[in-house]
């Protein structure tokens, strides 16, 4: 049985199967999620979020997945590496740091001309 899982704010979706890491999803949908370790919870960068009623649609952290983001799991973050999708579901990807800078940037600039 396939899986639908959609990546905010991108809106990029990719059909999986059960137990897919949402990391493995995002790939498939040509979604950057940033890693070091490539998928084994060692670097931590690969934190999304699950927006409210989406986190029983995957995997329950592991022990060592929270030890590593402490309370952040109530908060809706995990490590994409880690969850594994067990139903269709969304997930926003947050937007990479330099991206960020940039795009806040140039929101500046164009306030400034209008004024």
């Amino acid at each position: 049985m396939a899986y639908s899982i959609t990546f905010l704010p991108a809106g990029k979706q990719a059909q999986v199967k059960k137990d897919t890491t949402v990391l493995q999803a995002a790939r498939r949908a040509a979604v950057p999620i940033q890693t070091r370790c490539d998928g084994k919870m060692g670097c931590l960068m690969c934190k999304v979020k699950l927006p409210d009623g989406m986190s029983d649609k995957v995997s329950p952290p592991s022990p060592g997945e929270l030890l590593k983001l402490g309370g952040s799991v109530k908060d809706g973050i995990r490590l994409s590496c880690q969850a594994k999708i067990r139903e269709s579901l969304t997930v926003e990807v947050p937007e990479d740091r330099l991206k960020a800078a940039v795009r806040k940037q140039l929101e500046q600039q164009q306030e400034d001309t209008l004024w």
